[in-house]
């Protein structure tokens, strides 16, 4: 009976101490969970940009121009890179490697051309990226893929930190494809062009529906020279092929614009150059870091001109009086040289069919008459 009643004076006791920390709790704003939990949430976040800002790791890797003088130089160096290799496995990535930093296949080395040489083999290719290792102004962001057109390249972002770094062969000069920001919306394995489906892409990505802008594996030359779409590697086709968020729809299954990954195009490429590009002058991988914007989400919607959205595809378009003024625009900040005449998309798949009825016609014309 004691020992009940003890143990009910206990209860008692805990119950009013627990009521009064309650209603102190209440009472001073110093004592408040939600203030906790806050508190807790700003030193994560400030303990996430600290660490991204000081998230470079990698060694100081020098870059050596170098011409290249004959098939045997030529060779010279690749068994330079093949004996680099500790593993037979390696010799794959440290030749993409080469490949990465010249923006172009191996295939097109040629005498004469001039490429860069690295110093040192690092097999993991993020060292070697233009783009930042950290970018604290995307740390909230899960997923963004950043492009320079300029040193031809992109490098991919989660909540930050870079994850890949791959290079590109965007659009030639007269089919740009525009700064400005994009979104990932449709994939597709193997991906034939609605506009020429001679054009067969690998691991595509669309990034712009009606101009058809996109990702995909094609012939990398090492220079921009597709029609508006961003060329790539086979296997970084296929890496982003499979990191990449699509458009999603909202409880109407309608379509939500911007809604994919994130996809910024930061500069354009000085086409002036007719050889080579900048990405030839960097000296070593910490020189020539490009400058992502502060806020990328509020990075303007990328200007394209009209004449470079299919005629079939311009009824969709949200503001079509913004692609019909987009050249002007364009052209006013220096983005398309004066005296550059741009090319218009055609639909070579239509031309094709109806060249084909006429053909058709004229073969039936000539058997009646005869």
């Amino acid at each position: 009976m004691v020992r009940i009643y003890k143990s009910f004076v206990l209860l008692f006791v805990f119950g009013i101490i627990a009521y009064g920390f309650q209603c102190n709790s209440e009472k001073n704003p110093n004592i408040n969970n939600n203030a906790v939990d806050a508190s807790k949430e700003t030193y994560s976040i400030s303990s996430k940009i600290n660490k991204l800002i000081n998230c470079d790791t990698f060694p100081k890797i020098n870059y050596s121009k170098i011409k290249i003088l004959s098939i045997k130089h030529l060779n010279q160096i690749f068994a330079k890179f093949r004996q680099s290799a500790i593993k037979p496995d390696d010799t794959y990535d440290y030749l993409r490697i080469l490949r990465t930093l010249n923006r172009k296949e191996l295939r097109f080395f040629h005498p004469g051309d001039s490429i860069v040489v690295p110093d040192n083999i690092y097999r993991n290719i993020v060292a070697y990226s233009a783009f930042p290792q950290c970018y604290p102004d995307a740390i909230n962001l899960k997923k963004i893929l950043m492009v320079s057109n300029k040193l031809q390249c992109y490098g991919c972002y989660e909540y930050g930190r870079l994850v890949r770094f791959a290079a590109v062969n965007s659009g030639k000069e007269r089919t740009q494809t525009y700064p400005g920001r994009y979104a990932l919306n449709w994939r597709e394995r193997v991906h034939k062009s609605s506009i020429d489906s001679n054009w067969v892409m690998p691991f595509t990505w669309n990034f712009h529906r009606e101009a058809g802008n996109a990702f995909h594996q094609f012939d990398m030359p090492g220079r921009p020279v597709s029609h508006s779409c961003c060329r790539q590697f086979a296997e970084d086709a296929q890496w982003l092929w499979y990191w990449g968020e699509g458009i999603k729809r909202d409880s109407n299954r309608r379509l939500i614009p911007f809604s994919g990954t994130p996809v910024i195009i930061i500069d354009h490429f000085d086409y002036s150059r007719k050889h080579g590009g900048p990405w030839l002058e960097l000296a070593s991988n910490k020189d020539g870091t490009l400058q992502l914007p502060k806020s990328p989400m509020d990075v303007e919607e990328a200007l394209i001109p009209i004449c470079q959205i299919p005629k079939e595809s311009r009824g969709t378009l949200h503001n079509l009086q913004r692609y019909i003024h987009a050249e002007d625009t364009l052209r006013a900040h220096g983005i398309i040289r004066p005296g550059v005449k741009l090319i218009e998309t055609k639909n070579f798949n239509k031309l094709r069919q109806e060249k084909a009825k006429r053909e058709a016609k004229e073969k039936l014309g000539k058997t009646s008459l005869q």
